[in-house]
């Protein structure tokens, strides 16, 4: 790529992630190489200026897209220079263009069509009177016309429609017309939903938009994917374009004024309804194609950022630790499945039980429990959120009251994706004399000792902290999620003696392949003694040692800094530094009085700058600390198990799941979450739920309303009761936010009150 080209990437991204071109170019490099984000984040921030993980992940992504335009740049350039067409002005202009949607614009007239109208109008020799009538207003058209009339142009109307059509398609591949087009109705343009005839009954899901209508730059991600599903399902049917009162008249302007209609001359009369009659048929569809495909991508890349953070939360929750475990997946009919665990992880116990109909045999059931427990000195009960959830934590309260203590812990895990994952090629081979139904307990009471190294093993979209994510573009939603999966594993870090070989497959360098190449030599070998065993691997060379080394822990192996972050090549500056404070290694790791005291510009070389410096010594005083928050887990009220039990006024302690743009979904232990409505977040003006709250938190609740018959529930986190909302609704009138938008109104998402906000309804249909 010309360096000219290169240099005007690396100032856009530049501009774009607050950073200075020199540092792009010096990343771009580094990724070029084959060096991953994580890597590049962590060990070469002398490189990159410091660039973060969440920079570097934006500047990857930008520069895939500003290479692929400024291929199609010279793509373009080149094809129009072929035809000897490219103008000094079309060249300059194609050369300013700063995203692909303007470099097609520009191209639209250049590019090879089927044969239109015009062309054919062309043939027929009508160009010189559309010609004819744009310079000499004066005359009226029809006379202009009679000239034209031959045996393939029967009469004056027809001539009249050819030089139409062929003024036409010039409007519609006029560059600078679409773009002041598409820039007044991305600000002005109305998105309108109306139920289909007959659909009415078939789509009582979406009828919060059988008479829809909001400003186009306004509509938010979820009610975005909820409409474009209902027209999919046939249920409803969307247009987007300008108001008619006040948006018609001015787009028409504008393509008048791109004819220089001026005054009531005959030309310029009859020019009025060609401008009227191309943005009718030609442009309008046109013109809501686009900005349909603009609210898609919108919608969808919002949509997609909502899932990576909750699965960026999900990921990085409080592990339990290593405990024994007891895993329970609870079912009525087919019984409560249970796993034991050891420490490590290692599946010890297996059994089913059935205290729930039709068997009901509630003492054998609490007398197996009770016995694994104290054969495996089980410490933490995990048991799935699904099915049955609270009447099996009833029989485990039941079993662990009439055990002397200390007791084993219960706590109500997610058990998203457990189903997924059991039936996978993964978990048969992980567990090949196991029954499919008992690898969802084991998967349970992994995911509660630590919930990073099993979730890896679902797939991403699978876990079940999305929005829509079968409606958004698969591959970006997985790129995206892979991307979270990765950054999240090594900002942890792993253990290489004993990590599964779908966590070693996500840290920086590794992937599959190596990764059950490690599996392998390791269980062949035994145990890893030093990170430098890792050379010894087949197929692993110094390329991949130096990308995954820093990511991987060996506890108690013979390197005491193969337990720390501290990248293999900085050993030397680590002992340097050791040597300083004249300590041994093993006494001088933790101890963060004494390396307070040193300074680290004392120990900066050619190769390792300040940042390196500082991070080797912050590792020195917390070796191998895991950034995740400490193990803490919400209490479900007693005898408050089933919607049917929740009162308004209920104070509540529960598990956030999700959090979506408009609020987040809180798990209370009543097999349904209830939604904390944006609004109902905190006693401020809250604009991102995420400010507040992430997946994983544990949060007290106020109940606000129970809708039993849909199976919704409305809850607030506000310190303060707010009585409006309630008192609006026992009077009958209107609940802050609506329930339903007025017809024709636009309806505004962040003053949605905290009874059933609109939101709970269109936003996830279930997720």
């Amino acid at each position: 790529m010309p360096q000219d080209t290169t240099r005007r990437i690396a100032q856009t991204i530049a501009a774009e992630i607050g950073a200075r071109p020199d540092q792009v170019a010096a990343a771009a490099a580094l990724l070029d190489g084959g060096a991953t984000v994580p890597f590049v984040a962590r060990y070469r921030k002398e490189a990159t200026g410091g660039l973060d993980d969440s920079q570097l992940r934006t500047l990857s992504d930008r520069l895939s897209y500003l290479r692929e335009m400024e291929a199609r740049r010279a793509t373009i350039l080149d094809t129009i220079r072929e035809q000897g067409n490219l103008t000094d002005e079309l060249e300059g202009k194609i050369a300013d263009a700063t995203s692909k949607t303007e470099l097609e614009d520009l191209y639209l007239p250049f590019r090879p069509k089927r044969r239109t109208k015009a062309m054919i109008a062309r043939e027929n020799g009508l160009e010189p009177l559309a010609d004819a009538i744009l310079s000499d207003r004066g005359a009226e058209p029809k006379a202009l016309a009679e000239g034209y009339v031959t045996d393939a142009v029967p009469d004056v109307k027809a001539a009249l429609n050819g030089a139409r059509d062929i003024i036409a398609e010039r409007l519609t591949e006029d560059a600078d017309l679409i773009g002041r087009l598409r820039t007044f109705l991305q600000k002005n343009a109305l998105m309108s939903a109306r139920v289909v005839e007959g659909q009415e009954e078939k789509g009582a899901k979406f009828s919060d938009y059988f008479a829809h209508s909001e400003r186009w730059a306004d509509v938010p991600s979820h009610r975005a994917l909820a409409m474009m599903r209902g027209s999919n399902e046939g249920v409803l049917s969307l247009d987007i374009g300008p108001e008619q009162a006040e948006g018609l008249p001015r787009v028409e302007g504008m393509i008048r004024a791109a004819l220089d209609v001026q005054g009531e001359r005959p030309g310029d009369l009859w020019l009025a309804d060609v401008a009227r009659w191309t943005w009718r048929v030609k442009l309008s569809l046109s013109m809501m194609m686009d900005l349909m495909g603009q609210l898609r991508q919108r919608a969808q890349e919002e949509a997609i950022r909502v899932f990576a953070r909750n699965l960026k939360d999900l990921l990085l929750a409080a592990p339990a630790g290593a405990r024994a475990t007891m895993g329970l997946d609870p079912g009525v009919r087919t019984g409560v499945k249970v796993a034991v665990v050891d420490a490590t992880g290692k599946v010890l116990d297996t059994d089913t039980v059935y205290p729930f109909q039709p068997k009901n045999d509630v003492r054998g059931a609490q007398a197996t429990l009770a016995g694994l427990i104290r054969k495996h000195g089980v410490e933490l009960i995990a048991i799935g959120n699904g099915t049955a959830s609270r009447e099996t934590e009833k029989l485990v309260g039941e079993v662990l009251a009439a055990l002397p203590a200390p007791k084993p812990t219960k706590v109500i895990v997610s058990e998203a994706g457990a189903s997924v994952y059991s039936a996978s090629e993964l978990a048969a081979r992980e567990f090949p004399g196991l029954d499919v139904s008992l690898r969802g307990a084991v998967s349970i009471a992994r995911r509660l000792q630590d919930p990073l190294a099993e979730l890896v093993k679902i797939e991403p979209k699978a876990i079940g902290v999305g929005q829509y994510q079968h409606d958004v573009d698969q591959y970006q939603l997985g790129r995206s999620l892979d991307a979270v999966v990765e950054d999240a594993v090594n900002a942890v870090g792993v253990d290489l003696n004993m990590a599964s070989a779908p966590l070693l497959a996500r840290v920086s360098g590794v992937g599959p392949s190596l990764a059950e190449a490690i599996v392998a030599h390791r269980n062949a070998n035994g145990a890893f003694r030093s990170r430098k065993e890792l050379l010894k691997v087949s197929r692993l060379g110094p390329r991949a040692f130096e990308q995954c080394a820093g990511f991987l822990r060996i506890r108690d192996g013979a390197e005491p800094l193969d337990a720390s972050a501290v990248h293999p090549e900085a050993y030397g500056v680590a002992r340097r530094i050791v040597k300083a404070c004249g300590r041994d290694l093993r006494t001088l790791m933790g101890d963060e009085a004494a390396l307070k005291s040193v300074d680290p510009r004392d120990f900066v070389d050619d190769s390792f700058g300040l940042p390196t410096v500082r991070d080797i010594l912050s590792e020195l005083a917390k070796p191998g600390r895991d950034p995740r928050p400490a193990f803490v887990t919400a209490k479900f009220a007693e005898g408050v198990e089933d919607i049917k039990d929740l009162k308004p006024g209920m104070r509540l302690e529960g598990t956030v799941t999700n959090v979506a743009a408009f609020g987040a979904f809180v798990d209370i232990g009543v097999h349904q979450d209830g939604l904390v409505h944006v609004s109902q977040l905190a006693d401020r003006f809250v604009k991102d739920p995420h400010e507040v709250v992430k997946a994983g938190d544990v949060v007290t609740v106020r109940v606000t309303e129970v809708d039993v018959a849909r199976k919704r529930i409305g809850l607030s986190m506000k310190k303060q009761r707010d009585e409006a909302p309630a008192k609006a609704a026992r009077d009958g009138g209107p609940k802050r936010g609506g329930v339903k938008p007025a017809r024709g109104k636009p309806q505004r998402e962040e003053t949605g009150g905290g009874a059933m906000a609109a939101a709970l309804r269109d936003a996830l249909h279930k997720r």
